[in-house]
């Protein structure tokens, strides 16, 4: 048997077991329908396939993890350089730079996050018990012991053990939404479907991780662990793990570009040395250049920068699981958003009754029993209304479904379909208690799809009454009456222009909505009557209305939407829902591109190759019913198109595409652990207007980022150019290695890190998206950094070779020259900052906000009593070769610094940083 088994092609897996006919599937598997496998065969089944659970490449050990964090160009140049110096005798100089250096390692250790976490909690979506048959006897074993071939029997409640060919069903509903993203439980059957089915249609399967949510059913098992939907989902999820962010491509090229710029001046630096010094100044000038150019602060500030980020965004109700995230969103250009529960409520909802020939809207959302039924805007008189009564009142009573209020949130306990039913009649005032009392149920037809169709027998003041609830098609073809808004009956079956151009008009009216429509009608019958059957409602039903129902769109997430499409972001909507609903749900949320809703299904995307489908990702803005690698094909579609894609979802069937995506999002409260697992960020509040307040704070992080750089490589430039110029002239040079370490570290950290508490500025939002392959350093920026690297290396070189000239002490002029240094940078911070034109603005009245004065006073603070420590302490005088200074020496490099106000506004003027 196990033989028979494997013949499949886990190709054909996901295709041929909807396509077989029920015997053919039970014959392939060489089991039995009423006796199911022999233990025997199990356990060998078991021996040979493994256990139905899903399986997770090895991680790697933290150790190597670890290790791997050195693995950066410019941290190898760091080791080297630290090397060279060991070995040449100089090992506090060595010592400091291996600490830089591990600091940075320690600190990527700490932020890299385990990507086998999110295949641990696919496993648990599948971990349940299951009762099947086995020798001819119910047993209920751990699913974990399943094999293909096992007969596994539903019942309401229980949770989809494995991978299932139905082979018998009694008002069977599965709610699929985690796999497939269908927001209602699928009615399923046991008929043999199109090899091409797509896996939301596929109603004859019952899939891993489903939850039986009413009736009862059997079926084979055809696929298990890795084998099944899920498993295949978790198997996308490990080829695509090593995802990099527009951040680390960007410092990656950035790395590469400096690292050869500074072995090229390294180089120079030495052989120039040689031929006027001897090897160890050589050497010592190589090294110190190294340590200048390379700005070892930089991943400290960018690190603290988005953590800082991270804390602006957990306050408007996003949380970030990887740092990078947080200007990964500022990029976007692109948010691909699931449909139900993160643009919807993820609760039916009745929005539209036609009655007694009269049209009515319903307010309110959900199962909240508050709103209205109008017409024409105008609350209606209930009294007066006597067929939308009667409407109400038979999806109230037909009805197996009731409403619970749960931690002040209302529940469906049952079918939403029915929940929205009884959630419109509440809103006109009527209470299924009360109804259950004075009219109870006596007998019932459960709903069938092969009928359409739900019938309960009540007895009523009037007498005994059937109602009857089920598609349009099923209910009309059996009523010959209707009721109008008098309580009046009208002749129905012999009215044929009626049905065309009133109720079917009204049918299309819903449709092109997205309602999902649902018929209600009824049937007096005797009062010996005391159970319903099918022949009984065949002939003679009483029309009532329509009632038409949708999961709304969030009223937030409209405005979000809006708010994205401002700022150049595009938004798609990716769903398993059907394509009708799906289309009318983006016009309303106002999703388009260049005014078009173009839609695109499941079927037709399989149908096109990867040049294709790249260009439909970008011109369509809904996909539905598509499965888990089309999502994942879509994300890698807008990507090879130069997007930068966030994707958005809460089932299981998002888990690979939000993996895939340059930035995944979670919904932290109805989403599953796998899906929580492999995001980047949750919304704690599940709504996608969240997004759009995180990609604002996301723009504004970025914002923050290039200031930090643009402030911190204009000292590594100075620096620099100081040590080359030097050695080119063959002179002392003005700092030293350790000196320069000092300040790119300690200094460098103190004054930069304020900046990513800047406040955003006031029109970021109207900003079109940066560009996907801007570098992080434009052309621009380029000119910028050299402009004050020309003035701070005028700084060092200048006052170093003034002072020594009238002192004659190296270690002062040293002191003094990095002092001066540091007086300019602090001029420099304050003309980038956002401080003094917000306390200009504050002042004026233009702005209402706090402006956060201490993180840039603090900075400055911080800055001058390290340059005091740095000064006057003996212990840093004697390990860094620096000497005390007098105050006129003080007031003198401040003097030297001042000039930076007016050249930093100079070349603001040519890149503004705000």
């Amino acid at each position: 048997m196990a033989q028979a088994v494997s013949t499949i092609a886990p190709e054909d897996k996901q295709l041929i077991w909807h396509n077989l006919d029920i015997s053919q599937a039970i014959a392939r598997l060489q089991s039995d329908a009423e006796t199911g496998l022999s233990s025997a065969t199990a356990k060998q089944l078991l021996a040979d396939l493994g256990a139905n659970e899903l399986t997770a490449k090895k991680g790697k050990p933290w150790w190597w993890k670890f290790l791997l964090q050195f693995n950066q160009p410019l941290l190898i140049i760091l080791l080297c350089a630290g090397f060279v110096k060991a070995i040449t005798g100089s090992l506090v100089n060595a010592g400091v730079i291996w600490g830089v250096t591990t600091t940075n390692a320690i600190i990527g250790f700490i932020q890299e996050s385990k990507a086998e976490s999110a295949i641990a909690a696919l496993a648990k979506a599948i971990t349940t018990e299951a009762t099947v048959i086995r020798d001819g006897q119910k047993l209920r074993i751990p699913s974990r012991e399943l094999v293909p071939g096992d007969i596994v029997l539903l019942t309401s409640g229980d949770k989809v053990p494995a991978d299932l060919r139905l082979i018998q069903v009694r008002n069977l509903q599965i709610d699929e939404s985690a796999l497939t993203g269908e927001s209602v439980a699928v009615e399923k059957d046991t008929r043999v479907l199109n090899l091409h089915a797509a896996l939301a249609e596929r109603k004859n399967m019952a899939y891993a991780g489903g939850f039986v949510t009413f009736g009862q059913g059997t079926g084979i098992v055809v696929a298990t662990g890795n084998a099944t939907e899920t498993g295949r989902i978790s198997q996308l999820m490990q080829q695509h793990i090593d995802i990099s962010t527009p951040l680390t491509r960007k410092f990656d090229k950035f790395s590469q570009n400096w690292l050869y710029m500074v072995l090229g001046l390294a180089s120079l630096c030495f052989v120039v040395g040689l031929s006027f010094r001897g090897f160890q100044e050589a050497l010592e000038a190589a090294i110190a250049l190294i340590v200048s150019a390379i700005p070892e602060g930089l991943p400290a500030v960018v690190t603290v920068t988005l953590a800082i980020g991270v804390s602006r965004m957990a306050r408007r109700h996003a949380i970030i699981r990887k740092l990078p995230a947080v200007e990964t969103l500022g990029s976007a250009t692109v948010i691909c958003s699931d449909k139900t529960g993160t643009l919807t409520e993820n609760q039916m909802t009745v929005q539209a009754i036609y009655a007694g020939g009269h049209q009515y809207t319903v307010s309110g959302l959900g199962y909240v029993p508050m709103g209205e039924i109008l017409i024409d805007d105008k609350p209606v008189n209930l009294d007066s209304e006597k067929g939308l009564q009667e409407c109400l009142l038979a999806g109230l009573l037909c009805n197996d479904s009731h409403l619970e209020k749960k931690d002040d949130k209302w529940v469906v306990m049952g079918d939403p379909t029915e929940g929205a039913l009884i959630a419109s009649a509440n809103k006109a005032g009527f209470s299924q208690d009360n109804l259950a009392k004075q009219m109870p149920k006596l007998d019932g037809i459960p709903f069938e799809s092969e009928f359409q169709y739900m019938a309960t027998l009540h007895a009523t003041p009037k007498g005994k009454t059937i109602y009857v609830k089920g598609s349009v098609e099923a209910i009309l073809q059996r009523c010959n009456l209707m009721l109008n808004n008098d309580g009046q009956l009208r002749p129905l079956d012999c009215v044929e222009t009626l049905r065309q151009t009133t109720i079917e008009r009204e049918v299309n009216i819903m449709a092109r909505q997205g309602l999902r429509v649902l018929a209600l009608a009824k049937k007096p019958v005797s009062e010996q009557k005391n159970t319903v059957d099918h022949p009984d409602i065949a002939t003679g039903l009483i029309f009532l209305g329509l009632q038409g129902m949708i999961d709304p769109p969030r009223e937030s997430a409209i405005r979000a939407v809006q708010a994205c499409q401002s700022a150049g972001i595009q938004v798609k909507m990716i769903t398993g829902d059907h394509a009708v609903t799906a289309q009318a749900i983006a016009r309303r949320l106002g999703i388009n591109k260049n005014g078009s809703v173009l839609a695109f299904t499941g079927a037709e995307l399989t149908q096109m190759d990867k040049t294709e489908l790249a260009q439909v990702a970008e011109e369509g803005v809904v996909f539905a019913r598509v499965a888990p690698e089309q999502k994942l094909r879509l994300v890698e579609a807008l990507q090879s198109k130069g997007e930068v894609v966030a994707m958005t979802g809460d089932g299981v069937n998002d888990a690979p595409a939000l993996k895939q995506a340059d930035i995944g999002i979670a919904m932290g409260g109805a989403g599953t652990e796998v899906a929580k697992e492999a995001s980047d960020m949750l919304l704690t509040d599940d709504n996608f207007a969240s997004i759009e307040a995180a990609v604002e704070e996301g723009r504004a992080v970025y914002k923050n980022l290039l200031k930090a750089i643009c402030f911190i490589l204009p000292v590594n430039g100075g620096e620099s150019m100081t040590i080359l110029i030097s050695t080119l002239f063959a002179r002392d040079l003005p700092i030293l290695s350790l000196q320069i370490l000092w300040l790119n570290m300690l200094n460098s950290i103190t004054m930069t890190v304020p900046l990513a508490f800047e406040p955003k500025a006031q029109n970021i939002m109207q900003q079109q998206p940066r560009r996907p392959n801007e570098p992080l350093l434009s052309g621009s920026r380029i000119k910028r950094i050299l402009a004050i690297s020309l003035f701070n290396w005028i700084v060092i070189f200048g006052v170093f070779e003034y002072i020594r000239q009238i002192t004659g002490n190296v270690d002062l002029a040293r002191t003094m020259a990095i002092n001066a240094l540091i007086a300019g940078r602090i001029f420099f911070l304050l003309s980038i900052s956002q401080l003094i034109p917000n306390l200009i603005a504050k002042m004026n009245g233009t702005i209402k906000e706090n402006v956060n004065i201490p993180a840039i006073g603090f900075g400055i603070i911080g800055a001058i009593i390290l340059q005091i420590i740095f000064a006057h302490v003996p212990l840093i005088n004697e390990v860094f070769s620096t000497a005390p200074l007098s105050l006129q020496q003080w007031l003198f490099c401040l003097a030297v610094g001042s000039p930076m106000i007016i050249w930093a506004t100079i070349v603001n003027r040519f890149d503004p940083l705000n």
